[in-house]
């Protein structure tokens, strides 16, 4: 936005008052022009990066969040999926895109440790402005039907007598199940043998092959547990979920683990605050909209909508957990 304050020099108080007057006029108008610029926003489609693969849970979701945010901005908003590094690659592509309101995107809450671990080069307490949180995936434990065990109390016996023998599937080292899975075995008192996966498809596939013990994942297993292949043992948020609502969370069985991996909406630091606004609150619309709600429904992610301010502070709190969180578990060793 160019600046609007008129400043007088030497030359123009020496015209007088007609001089005065045309000079304060003419310092007037570029104010006018960002106003008509801030009112036409915005005039071209927005292009909205998806850290994820296309297809997957959290990619079907922001598409439909973003037909619905872009039906209240009249302009439409295309997706750009830069998937990678669990989803830094595009977290890093939005923190650098310029700051004009045509680039927003998902920002991965596991930014705030991926960030401390120095697997992404950037700030995102500073690098990021925060518009809204959107939604939460759901996790959980599952192992095969014919498997040992009947319950997490069984698993957890087992572990504990036979230490570093079960061994779990995760889609990645240092991603949001692998450090569920090590707070969970650091808070149950055992060893579990991690096994990472480039991906929750492939560690799904190697479960159901037998070549794993147990996956924690994201609600791929769904249907698998309703058919009766797989046996989910617990789900990690604050509460049980509608649709397997026998199951009993982490937290209800004494394991002081929550977590939904709550996902928001961002654009690059140094965004206009009118042109925030307007994206804040097509996005509040969207996000508590019907739609969105059941497309959430679809994949059992839960709406957790939070606005810009309350959004950032969510997100310093859980960067001051994730520098715990490191220490505790030598997170940094992990990734060698």
């Amino acid at each position: 936005m160019q600046d609007s304050t008129f400043k007088p020099g030497r030359r123009q108080l020496l015209l007088g008052a007609a001089g005065t007057l045309a000079g304060t006029l003419a310092g007037m108008l570029p104010a006018a022009s960002a106003l008509a610029a801030d009112s036409d926003y915005p005039s071209r489609p927005i292009t909205f990066i998806c850290p994820w693969p296309a297809g997957g849970t959290a990619d079907v979701t922001m598409r439909v969040l973003m037909q619905l945010a872009g039906r209240e901005l009249g302009q439409s908003i295309v997706v750009d999926n830069r998937a990678g590094a669990s989803g830094m690659i595009g977290t890093k592509a939005l923190a650098n895109a310029r700051p004009d309101g045509y680039t927003i995107g998902q920002i991965p809450l596991s930014v705030t440790r991926f960030s401390q671990l120095g697997v992404v080069q950037m700030d995102p307490l500073k690098d990021l402005t925060y518009l809204a949180r959107a939604s939460g995936q759901t996790f959980g434990m599952v192992v095969r039907s014919d498997a040992r065990f009947k319950t997490l109390a069984d698993l957890v016996a087992y572990a504990r007598a036979n230490p570093g023998k079960v061994n779990y599937a995760t889609a990645g080292v240092a991603g949001q199940t692998h450090v569920g899975m090590e707070e969970f075995a650091l808070n149950a008192g055992i060893k579990l043998n991690h096994i990472p996966y480039k991906g929750g498809a492939p560690a799904l596939s190697d479960l159901l092959g037998g070549q794993v013990d147990l996956l924690a994942d994201s609600s791929s297993w769904a249907p698998y547990v309703e058919q009766g292949k797989l046996r989910l043992l617990a789900t990690w948020g604050a509460q049980r979920l509608p649709r397997f609502g026998s199951t009993p969370t982490l937290k209800e069985l004494g394991y002081h683990v929550v977590m939904d991996a709550p996902n928001g909406i961002g654009a690059p630091r140094g965004l206009d605050p009118k042109i925030a606004l307007k994206l804040r609150e097509a996005l509040r619309r969207a996000i508590l909209s019907t739609e969105f709600k059941a497309a959430c429904e679809k994949i059992d992610a839960i709406v957790m909508y939070q606005d810009a301010d309350e959004y950032r502070k969510f997100v310093a709190d859980n960067y001051e957990h994730e520098k715990k969180l490191i220490e505790r578990l030598n997170l940094k060793q992990m990734l060698g």
